[in-house]
């Protein structure tokens, strides 16, 4: 993998750059749809490419390592040719398993045991096992394996579980460098910072993981259930210490709002469900704030669902269409509203980007959190 940072903006810490993979070129500030299981909800691969553009799609070990399991990802020769998809994948290693399956799982020194959330079986995750299966599924960046802790923790257990993340690691870290990709191509490992919500912690663990020396770095542990103020500043503090050369990814961010935010504090990558799942329920994201287009003011608006989107679906479909189409319990109200939001996120992202190029970055995100916080 390699980056290359274009454009660092004057007045915020905002930057553009590329990420070279073997499957292709993101361009950077990027959001990155998820997809959990080798597919984003309601939104088939031929949409991801040309109405939503994306660049990069995440999947996740813990849920294909279940299903389809590894086996049949090694007979079809990797997740994208699986999946038929042909650019970029990130893959997030099962740590946020570890988190929110904490009922049914047990942390070791040697790793984490999981209870299936299919069928109750159990299964053990090693650092060096989450390798092996993201050398399965063939992402080209894949996540070490570490513990997300929760929000609120105490100092000593967020410490302890920090530790154990790096000792996890630098584990990771050995047996990736001893192990050769399938599938003819390279793959890159991310390390990942902790620490909660503690400054001391999150210094000490910022500095360690970029002394590993791979060749990027993820932030993980914010966005569950912290004020937004804190995320903000554990993201400022981590970004401050992160090497420049590198990619950033903050993982599982956010609202609109906050990716603008973190992109102004030096965040190049994110992911988060919230405009699939969001979309589910009927919420819209725009550039001018949140529809929720199950409202009755809806039920005779034919204008369109966007009308200055580039996006022609959004200007195809009307308000009190899709608005039926959610009353009706149809299935093509997810499709046609995830896509938008998809889409949204990724103009939103694109736009930053060439806001930061034009040096005009600052207050066009002034002007932008407060519309896209707006409720409609």
């Amino acid at each position: 993998m390699k980056f290359t940072l274009h454009h660092s903006d004057n007045h915020t810490k905002a930057r553009a750059g590329e990420v070279e993979t073997a499957h292709g070129v993101i361009k950077t500030p990027i959001f990155m749809p998820v997809g959990t299981v080798g597919s984003v909800k309601a939104v088939s691969q031929q949409a991801l490419y040309q109405d939503v553009n994306a660049q990069i799609i995440l999947g996740n070990t813990y849920h294909l390592y279940l299903r389809p399991g590894t086996s049949v990802l090694n007979n079809a020769g990797g997740l994208h040719r699986f999946m038929n998809w042909d650019r970029p994948i990130l893959t997030d290693s099962g740590g946020y398993q570890v988190y929110s399956l904490a009922n049914s799982r047990k942390l070791t020194e040697e790793g984490a045991v999981f209870q299936s959330h299919i069928d109750g079986s159990r299964h053990l995750f090693t650092p060096e096992k989450v390798i092996d299966i993201q050398r399965a599924i063939g992402s080209d960046i894949m996540m070490v394996l570490d513990e997300c802790t929760p929000y609120p923790c105490e100092h000593n257990y967020a410490r302890k579980s920090m530790h154990m993340t790096h000792r996890w690691a630098e584990r990771a870290k050995k047996y990736f460098l001893e192990k050769e990709p399938l599938y003819g191509y390279s793959q890159t490992l991310f390390p990942i910072v902790q620490g909660s919500t503690y400054k001391d912690l999150r210094k000490e663990s910022a500095e360690y993981i970029a002394g590993l020396d791979l060749e990027g770095n993820a932030i993980g542990g914010l966005s569950v259930g912290e004020p937004a103020e804190d995320m903000y500043e554990m993201t400022e503090l981590v970004c401050g210490i992160l090497p420049e050369n590198k990619p950033r990814y903050l993982m599982g961010v956010g609202t609109p709002a906050n990716i603008l935010e973190c992109i102004a504090l030096g965040v190049d990558m994110f992911d988060c469900v919230m405009p699939t799942r969001n979309a589910r329920h009927g919420l819209l994201f725009t550039k001018d704030g949140i529809r929720n287009i199950k409202n009755i003011k809806y039920e005779n608006d034919f204008s369109p669902l966007d009308e200055t989107s580039e996006y022609e679906g959004d200007r195809f479909y009307s308000k009190a269409y899709l608005r039926h189409l959610f009353k009706a319990n149809e299935l093509l109200a997810f499709q046609i509203a995830s896509t938008h939001n998809l889409h949204f996120y990724l103009w939103l992202v694109g736009e930053a980007r060439k806001q930061i190029l034009a040096g005009s970055f600052a207050n066009w995100k002034k002007e932008m959190v407060v519309k896209v916080s707006t409720r409609l």
